[in-house]
């Protein structure tokens, strides 16, 4: 029984982390429980994902999908505070121009938005919202609703994988959740990977199997490439770059969804 409670807590502490959800006070707080809870980032972007589809759906009854897709998206961005839409903005302007490793870190430190930054945002939210009218268009209900809440679950255990398998490329000192700046274990990486399958395996029963296995090779590519890309140029991780894999996994998730939808 307290294993459960204390696993319940950790699935709370990373709700706290990753979006502007309150949790209640009997939560509290240890450093090592920040760490230890990368391993439910999936569970929590699958109520992330669902209280998207759920203004998807709800929206589109009343406007155009196109609306309705913004809306959504919206929903997703208050939810989080756009925390890792933050991170790939702060990427891409670190690593979009060729320049050293120290010069890069400095950049991503920088709070204000430079071109690079701007274009990727643009990019990969316009992207987003193009491949989720395509899905909406083919079916709200069964093909951009189940994309939504496997995308969001799955490309946040990108980012526990980054963790799992580089190590710490920034200042740990002073990083802004120093806790994390860490490698997560391979039981860490396993539950990250089970929450994806677990909701694979249950929208099996109300989609057909190819989206669900071209979205999750999507994934799994777009967060190889990450993961060669920051160790190359960066030598590992740092936080910026966790949101950056997860925005890149998402999209890929939705791109590879609609090709075989």
């Amino acid at each position: 029984m307290n294993g459960l409670v204390h696993e319940l807590r950790l699935l709370l502490i990373a709700l706290q982390f990753l979006t502007r959800v309150p949790v209640p006070r009997w939560v509290g707080y240890e450093p090592a429980w920040l760490h230890a809870s990368a391993r439910h980032f999936p569970a929590v972007g699958l109520v992330v994902g669902a209280a998207s589809a759920a203004v998807l759906w709800s929206a589109s009854l009343l406007w155009p999908l196109p609306v309705a897709v913004g809306l959504a998206m919206a929903a997703s961005l208050w939810l989080t505070g756009g925390f890792h839409e933050d991170g790939l903005a702060d990427t891409c302007d670190g690593l979009g121009g060729a320049v050293s490793r120290d010069k890069a870190l400095t950049i991503m430190k920088d709070s204000r938005l430079g071109s690079y930054g701007a274009l990727g945002l643009v990019m990969v939210l316009g992207l987003k919202a193009a491949a989720l009218h395509g899905l909406g268009r083919i079916a709200v209900l069964h093909t951009a609703l189940p994309a939504l809440l496997f995308a969001h679950a799955a490309s946040r255990s990108a980012a526990v994988m980054l963790l799992g398998s580089l190590a710490y490329a920034g200042d740990a000192e002073h990083a802004k959740a120093k806790p994390m700046a860490q490698q997560v274990s391979r039981a860490g990486m396993a539950v990250a990977l089970a929450w994806p399958a677990l909701i694979a395996a249950a929208l099996l029963f109300f989609v057909d199997w190819r989206p669900v296995l071209a979205a999750t090779l999507g994934c799994a590519i777009a967060t190889l490439v990450c993961r060669r890309w920051f160790r190359r140029r960066l030598g590992g991780y740092t936080g910026d770059t966790l949101g950056a894999a997860q925005q890149l996994s998402e999209l890929a998730a939705y791109l590879a969804w609609l090709a075989t939808a």
